[in-house]
């Protein structure tokens, strides 16, 4: 039987790219392929029978694997020493210096993971992107004939019944601000703060923000926004979920009135293509991949004028016509997305070696 095996850094079940993998999986097999996904044993999430431990990968020379480059680790160099057909699918690497102060030890791993890239160049037989701006920055590094393979979204998952509770609790006259993502420093959470204080001091005092998203291993990150969330006298107004089941996730972008992201870096983003889904108007930071996300169908800004922000969330939140205008831009972005055919696109590049 034809095989075509993955290697991941770790796996963990609702991870972005963990759920990919476990796609490509289920879509090769279903083309006839004998296909696994591999890492580190250390890095499987525990009762998680979809992994297995990267060194039980010992593929043939005509065998495929595919790596998902994402973050340093061991796995990246045991790709580079398989004798096999292979293709590199680049996520991006969010640059160490964010991290600086905040986790040392996933500095480092970011530190290694930017070598790590460069190392890889030239090592397979076909290298993808999930975006444009991850494409040119490995095509900058030496990789050659970068094609850009879009993020699998998982749509299904955000037509799950919200929770009830949560969407009761936060619907009302009080406007909600919502950002999703991980607790970590790359996020700019505390500008989303900032913004917020103006907003709710300038504009709309009858306002909250929810920021939901895991702070694993970014607790002190976490406890600085929790001081200076404190020190805005925000502590009523200013909802910290951390990581939350999809139930609570879909409640709350059903109540949201506004998405705002001031992320500074982003290989994709997402949050921002869920939240085009719920229909919530996006405010969002000109940065990285989020205008290659946005595809021109929300508001973005390229400077942190807080006041100016505040009043572009207004606009977007108070004026109807306006607001009408910006979700039927993203529905129509999100169709273009849900168009995309990716397994056609995936089971070509896959026959590219089988010639």
């Amino acid at each position: 039987m034809k095989t075509i095996h993955q290697i991941i850094a770790g796996y963990t079940s609702g991870d972005a790219i963990s759920n990919e993998a476990r796609y490509f999986r289920d879509l090769f097999r279903k083309n006839g392929f004998n296909s696994e996904i591999y890492c580190p044993q250390r890095n499987i999430g525990e009762k998680n029978k979809d992994a297995f431990d990267i060194n039980e990968c010992t593929p043939n020379k005509d065998d495929i694997v595919l790596l998902h480059l994402s973050i340093g680790s061991p796995a990246n160099i045991y790709f580079k020493n398989l004798d096999c057909k292979k293709i590199i699918l680049y996520h991006n690497v969010t640059p160490a210096h964010f991290f600086r102060f905040i986790n040392e030890d996933t500095l480092s791993i970011l530190e290694q993971g930017a070598k790590q890239v460069t190392q890889l160049a030239g090592s397979a037989d076909i290298n993808l992107a999930d975006s444009k701006f991850n494409a040119k920055e490995i095509s900058n590094l030496g990789y050659k004939d970068v094609s850009v393979l879009p993020i699998i979204i998982d749509f299904d998952k955000l037509t799950n019944t919200p929770n009830k509770q949560i969407v009761s609790k936060f619907t009302g006259d009080t406007k909600n601000i919502l950002f999703v993502g991980r607790c970590a420093p790359n996020k700019k959470i505390e500008d989303l703060i900032t913004a917020f204080y103006v907003y709710k001091k300038t504009v709309e005092p009858n306002s909250r923000l929810i920021l939901a998203g895991s702070a694993n291993g970014c607790e002190r990150y976490f406890y600085l926004l929790k001081d200076y969330i404190a020190k805005l006298d925000l502590e009523d107004s200013v909802t910290l979920t951390g990581a939350v089941p999809q139930a609570d996730l879909n409640a709350y972008y059903q109540v949201a009135d506004l998405f705002l992201c001031m992320s500074e870096h982003e290989g994709f983003c997402i949050p921002l293509i869920e939240a085009m889904h719920s229909e919530t108007p996006i405010l969002a930071y000109e940065e990285a991949a989020v205008p290659e996300t946005l595809d021109s169908a929300s508001v973005t800004f390229k400077e942190k004028n807080y006041k100016q922000v505040a009043e572009m969330m207004r606009t977007l939140i108070n004026e109807t016509d306006i607001r009408n205008q910006v979700i039927k831009a993203q529905n129509q972005r999100l169709e273009r997305l849900q168009n995309l055919n990716l397994e056609k696109q995936i089971t070509e590049i896959v026959h590219q070696l089988e010639k």
